[in-house]
């Protein structure tokens, strides 16, 4: 492998590390869920309806992983039917991450150290992704292939989230302790913020070429 190769994938693989995390403890909970767990009050609205939360850590992995895959230049520019293979599964399972979390916003008991606040947040965010992914379809099928690329960026880091949370609250814990519940709700917005606000960096950081539209003849599908 070649030096510019590495570098290639050192952007997905660093995502893909970001996602470790959150993937570990979605697999603990679904393994937690299927092997009949004691209720706790951690738990206990998870085992009184399953679904919602076993589609959000599925579809939410899937797509964090396979999403990073497509930020691999050499990928989109040697293997187009992948790329556009991927996005077709990219779109529905982001939106099952996204309208799922938003239903367990809703829908589930507000666990004890969440606030109001962290659930407005949560329903912010949650509807900018699934609006972000609508909007990235759309633009695709009109053949705007750079606001296409650029709402999938954003859908993405808004998806990628649960990752830069970790790092959020990583050290407010370790030299400050627990957070309460107004500390936690800013943590857990910090770590969407700063996912979207990279990724605004890196839309505007594009090279000016990449805003014309390809020909109708080499844009099928979503990329």
């Amino acid at each position: 492998m070649t030096s510019s190769s590495r570098r290639e994938w050192l952007i997905p693989t660093l995502l893909i590390l970001l996602s470790a995390v959150p993937l570990a403890a979605g697999a603990v909970r679904v393994g937690e869920l299927a092997g009949g767990a004691q209720i706790t009050p951690d738990n206990a609205r998870f085992l009184a309806s399953p679904v919602p939360v076993v589609l959000h850590i599925i579809s939410s992995g899937l797509y964090c992983v396979l999403g990073a895959f497509q930020f691999v230049p050499g990928i989109r520019r040697r293997r187009i039917g992948w790329h556009r293979t991927a996005g077709r599964l990219l779109v529905p399972l982001g939106l099952a991450a996204a309208l799922s979390g938003l239903w367990m916003t809703v829908f589930y008991a507000i666990p004890e150290g969440d606030t109001g606040l962290l659930t407005v947040i949560r329903l912010v965010f949650g509807t900018a992704m699934a609006l972000s992914l609508v909007l990235g379809l759309a633009a695709v099928r009109r053949r705007d292939i750079a606001r296409h690329g650029a709402w999938m960026i954003r859908g993405y880091a808004i998806g990628l989230g649960a990752g830069t949370q970790v790092l959020t609250h990583l050290p407010w814990t370790l030299f400050i302790g627990t957070p309460g519940e107004f500390s936690r709700a800013m943590l857990m917005g910090a770590g969407w913020v700063v996912n979207v606000a990279v990724a605004e960096w890196v839309i505007r950081g594009r090279p000016a070429g990449s805003a014309r539209p390809r020909p109708a003849s080499r844009v099928e599908g979503t990329r």
